[in-house]
């Protein structure tokens, strides 16, 4: 007798990836519209950089549940197929992305642990250079806003390597989440032997 070992998690992350693609193109329009007002301020600039905002507000938003929910799910798929692996808790994986500082290099590690933990399949120098070229995507694109911010406010350059940065990161997270959708999901689908129950 067999049964499987667990439930593959599904192709909804894969769907889920055009909603985090168009956070990051609104982001990008949104910060258009944020220096223009600011070189060029008026009541339509105001209104036209207000709106576009609160648009990138409500899909960010929605990208990062998603992305949280994907996380949390994954974790807890690692930690069914490896008992033994170091997988980050369950309040921690969370947690961490809210904590000043330490949200600049602990959730790598999450990722890199739960994918790690997710199949024997993972390649060291393939998938972590992967997960590596994505953090150091979004961290770039935090660094050169905050950086442009400061040292040149509304710079056309720096907006465009920001937001460069940004739709880099989000295609790379959209890579990032699909190979590690896919090892569990191969993971989960086997199927183990089971012994009959004993009879009486």
């Amino acid at each position: 007798m067999i049964t499987p070992l667990g439930r593959p998690p599904g192709r909804a992350p894969l769907r889920d990836r055009p909603k985090t693609a168009a956070a990051a193109v609104a982001d990008a329009f949104r910060a258009a519209a944020v220096r223009d007002h600011h070189l060029r301020p008026t009541d339509a600039s105001l209104h036209r950089s207000g709106f576009v905002s609160m648009i990138f507000v409500y899909l960010m938003t929605l990208a990062v549940a998603l992305f949280l929910g994907w996380l949390a799910r994954s974790r807890g798929n690692a930690e069914e197929l490896s008992p033994g692996a170091p997988v980050p808790g369950r309040g921690w994986t969370i947690g961490a992305w809210f904590i000043p500082v330490v949200n600049f290099f602990v959730p790598r590690r999450l990722v890199l642990d739960i994918g790690r933990a997710s199949s024997a399949s993972w390649g060291q120098k393939r998938d972590t250079t992967l997960v590596n070229l994505w953090w150091a995507a979004w961290i770039a694109h935090a660094v050169v806003l905050v950086a442009g911010s400061r040292v040149a406010p509304g710079s056309m350059a720096f907006l465009v390597v920001a937001e460069a940065f940004m739709i880099a990161a989000a295609v790379l997270l959209g890579l990032v989440i699909e190979r590690v959708t896919a090892l569990q999901s191969a993971a989960l689908g086997a199927v183990v032997p089971v012994a009959p129950p004993a009879r009486t």
